[in-house]
């Protein structure tokens, strides 16, 4: 089962802007198919703005809905885990390990009408089918998608002991602009550079688990040097197997 915990440790007393979901370990094994999925509804202030509602699947997996566009992000699991949402309009994967990128679970959903933004070595792992509807974005890239603006942000391990999971170049994490509302996204990463670098972010996600990307005393560090707008503290995590 997923649990959603709002954190109130000593860290987090800074009302820091940022949301933390749980970084990945390295494995290939498909999110268990009786996770729930919990419904966070963000709500704008009353202006002519669009709702915006995340909707946190498992792990890294999350969906996005604004408007009539659906946005899947590192969809795994399986169509049944998708069952309740609508079929996406756009797919941001951010790395080739299994509980990012999931062919599986890609070929089993409704993805006809689709774009697919990837990183390059996503792309290469991807079967021929899906080549036209595939956007490969490198590292600072920007793409625009029914008027949501995208951008590639690096991802990768900066410790010694751990540069092996994840190389700097391989795997994107994504900031999305949605009409004045920055998402961001960050992939499996370290509190790199260009993670404190960012500006303007609303909402983060930020993954935080040793040895694969790093504490949540790094993940509090690196939201607080990039100027979070907005605080919601929360962790979604699975159950210990």
């Amino acid at each position: 089962m997923i649990k959603l915990q709002i954190l109130t440790k000593e860290l987090f007393l800074f009302s820091i802007g940022c949301c933390l979901l749980l970084g990945c370990k390295d494995k290939t094994a498909k999110q268990p198919e009786s996770s729930a999925k919990t419904e966070i509804e963000v709500k704008q202030p009353e202006t002519k703005h669009s709702e915006l509602k995340i909707i946190p699947i498992s792990h890294a997996t999350t969906v996005l809905e604004w408007k009539d566009i659906t946005i899947y992000i590192d969809p795994v699991g399986g169509a049944e885990v998708f069952a309740e949402q609508r079929p996406p309009d756009l797919i941001l994967i951010t790395d080739v390990h299994g509980d990012h990128l999931s062919i599986e679970t890609l070929e089993a959903l409704d993805t006809k009408k689709a774009k697919i933004l990837v990183p390059q070595a996503v792309a290469d792992m991807i079967p021929d089918n899906f080549t036209p509807q595939l956007d490969v974005l490198h590292n600072g890239d920007t793409k625009e998608r029914y008027d949501i603006m995208i951008e590639a942000i690096p991802m990768y391990n900066l410790r010694e002991e751990a540069l092996k999971f994840h190389k700097k170049g391989r795997g994107n994490g994504y900031v999305l602009q949605i009409e004045d509302e920055r998402l961001y996204f960050s992939g499996d990463t370290e509190d790199i550079p260009e993670m404190r670098a960012l500006k303007n972010i609303d909402k983060a996600f930020v993954c935080m688990n040793l040895p694969y990307t790093m504490t949540p005393e790094s993940a509090a560090s690196a939201v607080l040097n990039s100027n979070q707008k907005r605080c919601t503290p929360i962790i979604i995590e699975d159950d210990p197997m």
